[in-house]
């Protein structure tokens, strides 16, 4: 595996960037998760922006539309929604594709760890979660794993 902190994705304004350069000094855990607006687990947009106050977690969000079709939005309408819904002020990136033939370079290589519940492979749904570290080692939650619970 290489290490994820440095596979470049486009931000919602269309820039690229990186896991490391969106953590800010002394970042020293990226919380990423592929997000959905209409899911049954986007309650968990609270206890990912309590973890975006952490001191040494950095909680990025990758909207995705692959599971029910449950991110139908555009980059606007999910900020918005997030933003009066939940206060959500950690970046959100651009929407992508976390499995399958158009699957975004980050999510095959996150894809590769191994869950807390043995899965690995393809993610499963919506909010499954990936822990990296800054040697770029990944631990891997599910979709039902708490985010406050976690790290």
């Amino acid at each position: 595996m290489g290490n994820p902190l440095d596979i470049e994705f486009d931000t919602m304004n269309g820039q690229k960037t990186t896991l490391r350069t969106l953590g800010e000094s002394g970042t020293e855990q990226w919380l990423v998760v592929n997000v959905a607006s209409a899911c049954g687990f986007t309650h968990q947009y609270e206890q990912l922006q309590e973890k975006s106050k952490q001191d040494g977690i950095t909680v990025v969000g990758f909207p995705c539309n692959q599971y029910g079709a449950q991110e139908p939005g555009t980059h606007q309408e999910i900020c918005d929604f997030t933003s009066s819904k939940y206060n959500v002020d950690f970046p959100l990136m651009a929407k992508l594709e976390v499995k399958g033939e158009n699957q975004h370079p980050l999510f095959a290589e996150l894809s590769q760890s191994t869950g807390s519940d043995g899965h690995t492979g393809d993610i499963r749904w919506n909010f499954e979660k990936f822990v990296i570290s800054s040697d770029g080692s990944v631990t891997r939650f599910s979709a039902g794993d708490s985010p406050s619970d976690i790290i």
